[in-house]
């Protein structure tokens, strides 16, 4: 048994499926109150939304992290129950073992021994912790942004506790993620009798090959950080289930992931070209989930190598692979933004889990970064 290991299991067994915190935000404020960080609830519609600091002076060190989980599917299928917080040969199983209870747990212990060896430390220490980072993110850490840029409180490096590791824990460090661009399109046409073809207007006929168009375009070939940006149909519906009925209308839902060789509106302009070339009448309703970030330097990305190699003996690979994350509210504000948490093989999955030797390493790679970053 370890700090970290216990604390992570007091968290796991909190019921926080997304929008609910289940107490886990109060226990972090109480833990943390003995190292003098003032706790502010923020809550925003139905989002617990918490920001703890200790210290008024910069330069300001943030741990980032979510309390909500996803759904467990079907409990039955779990090896352990899903909130029971089982250990067996050396790993930690429950929702949010991995994503990311076992990492806000490391954040806590790492600066609890931080704190009591350096209590004098330069700057100050945040925590933004959210319940909405699974669900549509609305109410959670970019309102907590948009309160602190309100106020003019600014984060100068924040470290997002997003399982990033592959193989073996630390081994990956994001320093930046695609952006994420929605679209929900409607192509009309006219409804009619299959045998009747010249008194109708097939719109998924017409639709096919503007379709066909924009799965082959080369967007961009990325560059030295990002992958190419990627178009991907992810759901097409259309007709009524009839063999002999000419749909009226189709949707299609698709999504792009996209470098910063892009942008929203360039290709917002780019895709409704397409569809004007093929005399489609269309409505489209876009949603933005984030604009692409990126930190390709800086001092948060050298303390964090050098801390994986310290306490691992290797060095990260550093890339932009996977989804988003709540690290693209922060970006923007120009902090120095890196993602780093244990393994990613059972996010999501039924049976997700950790190693608990892992939480410890992971601690400790915490709090070597704060040592690089905060002592002079």
């Amino acid at each position: 048994m370890s700090d970290t290991l216990d604390l992570a299991k007091d968290l796991i067994g909190r019921r926080s499926i997304t929008p609910e915190d289940a107490g886990c935000q109060p226990l972090l404020a109480e833990r943390l109150a003995a190292c003098d960080f003032k706790a502010e609830p923020m809550r925003f519609g139905e989002v617990d939304n918490l920001w703890l600091r200790r210290g008024d002076s910069g330069p300001l060190f943030c741990f980032a992290g979510h309390t909500d989980v996803v759904p467990t599917g079907p409990e039955e299928k779990w090896q352990h129950p899903p909130f029971d917080t089982a250990v067996e040969d050396g790993m930690l199983h429950g929702r949010g073992a991995a994503d990311m209870k076992g990492s806000i747990a490391a954040f806590i212990t790492a600066t609890e021994r931080f704190i009591a060896n350096h209590p004098q430390h330069k700057g100050s220490i945040a925590y933004l912790i959210t319940s909405d980072e699974e669900g549509p993110a609305k109410d959670g850490t970019v309102k907590v942004v948009e309160a602190l840029e309100a106020r003019g409180e600014k984060i100068d490096w924040c470290l997002v506790g997003e399982p990033t590791s592959t193989e073996r824990v630390g081994d990956v460090v994001k320093n930046g993620r695609r952006g994420s661009l929605n679209g929900r399109l409607l192509v009309r046409g006219v409804q009619g009798h299959v045998a009747y073809p010249h008194l109708a207007d097939n719109p998924v006929h017409r639709a096919a090959p503007a379709l066909a168009e924009l799965a082959a375009i080369e967007w961009d070939r990325g560059n030295e950080f990002f992958p190419p940006t990627s178009f991907q149909v992810s759901n097409i519906q259309a007709g009524t289930g009839a063999t002999n009925i000419i749909p009226g209308e189709l949707e299609v839902v698709f999504n792009f992931r996209f470098s910063t060789e892009q942008t929203e509106q360039g290709l917002r302009q780019r895709v409704e070209a397409v569809l004007h070339k093929h005399g489609l009448d269309f409505a489209i309703d876009w949603s933005l989930s984030g604009n692409p970030f990126l930190t390709p330097e800086g001092g948060l990305l050298q303390a964090t190598q050098q801390a994986i190699e310290a306490v691992c003996g290797y060095r990260p690979e550093i890339n932009t692979a996977g989804g988003t994350s709540d690290g693209r509210f922060i970006a923007p504000t120009g902090a120095q933004v890196l993602e780093l948490g244990p393994l990613n093989a059972t996010i999501h999955k039924v049976n997700e889990c950790v190693s608990v030797a892992d939480l410890d390493t992971l601690s400790r790679i915490y709090e070597t970064i704060l040592e690089r970053l905060l002592l002079d």
